[in-house]
């Protein structure tokens, strides 16, 4: 006896084989800090892409562990508790692109796939989700360099000291002073990507400054240096911003006041949300190429008003990826 089904019986069958595949699979976050809006944003865009995975009935399980303490160590013995509570993927936010290969290791070894992410591991068996961040940081210069055709004294501020974000960047920051050479350093500080921090230790280093014209920063941090000058009573410099919501406002009320003008650009904290759709492609059986790339998000002043509007107060502008835009990125890298 033949077995008839309908065109949408059919579709169903197979929409169910494929979730089938990875239905029973269990995928962990590893997150090595939450201390600022662009980690809350990002933890929030995983869970939300998680739990409706899991109510799809895609995997089964998809939950987030933030580490107490930007440590290499503590974030070491979390991934090798995710090993013994049975995961199946870790998605990986590092605290470090060596320290923690051999746990990373350990994983692969007990046959967990790790797509890190962000913050990325060197190990051979991890895949790995980058934006070129050293590009980023010369993208800033050269930026400043339009504005600036005359040059002048800089202002760095760095993220988390000893991350692989932060020396990235930063590399690619002094790229463009080297490159346009009529910029100078004069002080450099960590503002550890956040607000509050980065507008302490700027306002500690300012009174040892000469004139400031431009301020090459990480994100997170931009608000808190415009908040520090105008504390001390010195010209706002051109602050290269990084896509969070208090910055976008108050670039919003400085653009209204008095034509101020700048770039805002950082990496979308969404990019966990591709991570975990990536590994969930790899838990499915696909060819995945070991390294993939993103773009960082660019707001530039046409851009600001309809960004900040889409930006929620205390968040960061940000882009949520779909499994079609995880299986069009894995596409594009093979």
């Amino acid at each position: 006896m033949k077995n008839h089904f309908t065109g949408a019986a059919v579709l169903a069958l197979i929409a169910g084989a494929v979730a089938a595949d990875t239905a029973d699979k269990r995928i962990a976050l590893s997150n090595n800090y939450a201390g600022n809006s662009w980690r809350q944003a990002m933890l929030s865009t995983f869970q939300e892409t998680a739990d409706q995975a899991v109510a799809d009935g895609i995997v089964a399980a998809a939950d987030a562990y933030t580490t107490s303490e930007n440590q290499p160590t503590e974030q070491a013995a979390q991934i090798q508790n995710m090993i013994l509570q049975g995961y199946d993927a870790i998605v990986l936010n590092a605290a470090s692109p060596t320290a923690l290969n051999g746990a990373v290791k350990e994983a692969c070894d007990a046959g967990l796939v790790v797509v890190s992410f962000d913050g990325i591991v060197t190990e051979p068996c991890a895949w790995r989700i980058a934006v070129d961040f050293a590009a980023m940081g010369k993208e800033e210069i050269d930026y400043l360099a339009t504005r600036l055709p005359d040059g002048g004294n800089l202002l760095e501020i760095r993220g988390l000291a000893g991350v692989f974000v932060d020396d990235e960047i930063s590399k690619g920051i002094h790229a463009g002073v080297a490159e346009h050479d009529k910029f100078d350093i004069v002080g450099s500080v960590h503002g550890d990507w956040a607000q509050d921090v980065a507008q302490k230790a700027v306002a500690g280093i300012l009174p040892s400054l000469p004139e400031v014209v431009g301020v090459a920063t990480q994100g997170g941090d931009g608000y808190g240096v415009a908040q520090a000058f105008a504390a001390a009573g010195r010209d706002t410099p051109l602050i290269v911003l990084g896509n969070r919501q208090d910055e976008l406002k108050w670039w919003a009320e400085q653009r209204d006041a008095n034509g101020y003008e700048t770039l805002s650009l950082s990496i979308a904290p969404g990019v966990a949300s591709l991570a975990f759709w990536v590994s969930q492609q790899i838990l499915d059986g696909k060819e995945v190429p070991k390294d993939l790339t993103v773009p960082f998000l660019k707001i530039t002043q046409a851009d600001l008003d309809a960004t900040l509007a889409s930006t929620p107060e205390g968040s960061v502008a940000n882009t949520v990826y779909t499994l079609e835009d995880a299986q069009a990125v894995i596409e594009a890298a093979e």
